[in-house]
C-alpha cells in the first residue's frame, strides 16, 4: 500500500478504489493510519499543477456579484437575474422576459431595494443587460459624458455603486453568482418538473427564501445568510439603510 501510493500519489479515496480488489477487508481508515505511520498521508505539493485562480480579496459587506441565466420549460422560457453578496451571501431573484438593457437595468434598482444594506460594489460579467460591447466602448465619449453611457452605469452612478466588470473571456471571476445559478437549477429544474412557469418561479422564490433565512453555509461559518447580516448590523448599523431585523418573514410571507 505504501508503495503504490508513493509510485501513483493517487488521492486516499482512489488509492482505496484501486487496492480494494486485493485487499477486500481494506478500509478507509485503516488506509490512512497507514500511510500516517509512514509520513505520506498528504500529498506533496507541485506549484506547476496548482490551480492559480485565487480567493477573492477581503471586502466589506455591500460588495454584490449580479449573473443572468435561462431558464427553460415545455411551456417557453425564462431569464432569471441573480444578485448574491459576497460577503453575507445574502441572494435575491426576479424574472424577466428578457435579457436586455433596460431588464439588467431595473434589476438592479431591485436588488438596491431588496438588500438592507448600502451596496457600494457590483460585479457583473460584460453581457449586454450589464455593458456595452468591447468594441463600443468610449467610441461616442462625448454623448457618454453627457448621457451616463450604458442605462446600468448610470443606475450605478444614481446609487454610489462602483460597477466592476469580469475579465474578457474569464468568467470564473464571478464565479459566485455562477455557483448559485448552479445551485438554484440542481434544487429546481434538474430535481422537478413543473407545469407551468408560475410553478417553477414560486419554487425558485420559495428556495431562495429558505437559503437566506435557514441554510446554514459553512462559508458563514455555519450561520445563514441573515445570521451573517444581523452580526453585520451589530458590528456597523451605520451602513444599513433599515433594520435587518425587519426582513424576517412572517406566517403570511
Amino acid at each position: 500500500m505504501v508503495e503504490f501510493r508513493r509510485r501513483t500519489l493517487l488521492p486516499l479515496d482512489d488509492v482505496l478504489g484501486c487496492l480494494r480488489e486485493a485487499i477486500p477487508s481494506l478500509s478507509r481508515s485503516a488506509l490512512h493510519r497507514c500511510l500516517v505511520r509512514h509520513g505520506i498521508s498528504r500529498l506533496p505539493q507541485d506549484d506547476d499543477k496548482t490551480s492559480k485562480r485565487k480567493r477573492f480579496a477581503e471586502t466589506a459587506i455591500g460588495y454584490v456579484h449580479i449573473d443572468v441565466c435561462e431558464l427553460r420549460l415545455a411551456e417557453g422560457k425564462l431569464f432569471m437575474f441573480l444578485a448574491v453578496d459576497r460577503i453575507s451571501k445574502f441572494t435575491h431573484v426576479a424574472f424577466l422576459d428578457a435579457n436586455t438593457k433596460l431588464n439588467g437595468a431595473a434589476f438592479l434598482r431591485e436588488v438596491v431595494s431588496a438588500f438592507p444594506y448600502q451596496i457600494h460594489t457590483v460585479l457583473t460579467d460584460n453581457g449586454m443587460a450589464f455593458a456595452d460591447l468591447p468594441k463600443n466602448r468610449g467610441r461616442h465619449a462625448a454623448m457618454e459624458a453627457v448621457f451616463g453611457g450604458h442605462i446600468f452605469d448610470r443606475v450605478c452612478s444614481e446609487h454610489a455603486i462602483e460597477h466592476r466588470l469580469t475579465k474578457l473571456y474569464h468568467p470564473w471571476t464571478n464565479g459566485q453568482a455562477e455557483r448559485m445559478n448552479r445551485t438554484i437549477k440542481d434544487a429546481t429544474t434538474k430535481a422537478f418538473h413543473y407545469p407551468d412557469l408560475d410553478a417553477l418561479k414560486a419554487h425558485v422564490l420559495a428556495f431562495v427564501m429558505a437559503y437566506n433565512f435557514a441554510k446554514h453555509l459553512k462559508a458563514l461559518r455555519w450561520q445563514t445568510p441573515f445570521q451573517a447580516i444581523c452580526d453585520a448590523w451589530a458590528k456597523d448599523p451605520d451602513i444599513f439603510k433599515i433594520n435587518p431585523h425587519h426582513l424576517i418573514p412572517g406566517p403570511n410571507t
